[in-house]
């Protein structure tokens, strides 16, 4: 049974963690720095003592400041690693590539995804790459032959070791 004082602290608990995740707030956005990460679900719950919150049932994330949105089947935030666990048919898109798998991890501070198939399956990602200038033009050299085109934008999908995957994922079996 709970009591009334444990209800009230995970009451307290959610109230806190609702505008870091509403998009319905623009004040808490404005308040992050534009940090904000909406999450959307069926439902939700968030626990007081551990500081996880659980969303489940058409799991949405869209992250603006890092212009990554994802899917899934569960989603896990875990507020003191920093870190979100995406769990059943993951689908990560960001800056126009495509991360595909059955559970992915992502170190927020890091800006790191760790991606896990389902088993006998694989990951699969989609880059998108964009042209080398000197490359298109037929190697001709111009004045933007010199200049260093940026990197591509890219999911940091790290890989990972069967010790990686128990430390980021412990409730997998």
């Amino acid at each position: 049974m709970v009591t009334i004082s444990r209800w009230c602290q995970y009451l307290f608990m959610a109230m806190l963690t609702l505008p870091l995740l509403s998009s319905a707030m623009p004040m808490a956005r404005a308040q992050s720095g534009g940090n904000a990460i909406t999450l959307r679900s069926d439902v939700q719950e968030a626990n007081a003592i551990t500081g996880v919150i659980t969303a489940r049932g058409n799991v949405q994330i869209d992250y603006p400041a890092r212009q990554i949105y994802a899917t899934s089947a569960q989603a896990r935030y875990f507020s003191e690693e920093r870190r979100i666990v995406l769990s059943g048919d993951v689908v990560v898109l960001q800056e126009g590539n495509r991360l595909r798998a059955e559970t992915v991890t992502y170190l927020i501070d890091e800006g790191r995804f760790v991606a896990l198939p389902q088993p006998q399956e694989q990951v699969e990602s989609v880059y998108i790459l964009q042209d080398n200038p000197s490359q298109a033009e037929g190697g001709t050299q111009d004045s933007r032959a010199n200049t260093a085109a940026p990197p591509p934008p890219s999911l940091n999908l790290s890989p990972i070791d069967a010790g990686d995957e128990a430390e980021l994922n412990p409730s997998a079996p």
